[in-house]
């Protein structure tokens, strides 16, 4: 069976950068399993998926335009202290979710002063060239379930409560 929209495709992959250094993997792991053509990949490893059947293996190279983007400058922002809701130090590296007018998004601390914090928005990928090893393990059809994952009502960060209990479809937007 050949992948193709709403097809449930599980694949290994190992992704390195310009450099040849490895950043991800899943090989020795399960394989990442996702319903095809519902933009739960980047959109320049999807392209080169379609079409490959169980078994075939290989290399994918994906441009930042096709991957997480290029750098976007205008992410970088400075905001209050007051701002972050946690009793931890706050240090350069931690993530924090945040709301922003297109849904929860993750930033990334960069610079921490005594009243202001900077964070970047941009993926930590953003501008990388990213080189994908790919093996395909499996393809067939996604069940009623996989095509309609249970949700919180309002897609990602639009839980209000406990999503403990698994409600929100895995969408990591409830904590």
């Amino acid at each position: 069976m050949k992948i193709t929209n709403d097809k449930w495709v599980s694949i290994h992959y190992t992704l390195k950068d310009d450099a040849g250094k490895e950043i991800d993997s899943s090989v020795g792991n399960e394989p990442l399993g996702f319903v095809f053509g519902r933009g739960y990949l980047i959109s320049g490893l999807e392209k080169q998926l379609e079409g490959k059947e169980p078994g075939e293996k290989f290399q994918a190279v994906v441009q930042p335009e096709e991957g997480y983007g290029k750098y976007d400058e205008r992410l970088v922002m400075k905001v209050g202290r007051d701002q972050f809701e946690t009793d931890l130090p706050i240090e350069i590296g931690m993530k924090f979710q945040v709301m922003t007018p297109a849904g929860v998004s993750i930033v990334t601390v960069t610079k921490v002063e005594a009243d202001e914090i900077t964070i970047d928005g941009n993926h930590e990928l953003a501008d990388k060239v990213l080189h994908f090893d790919v093996e395909v393990v499996e393809v067939r059809d996604a069940t009623d379930e996989e095509l309609n994952p249970p949700s919180c009502g309002g897609g990602c960060g639009g839980c209000s409560g406990d999503c403990s209990d698994g409600s929100c479809g895995g969408c990591g937007g409830c904590h």
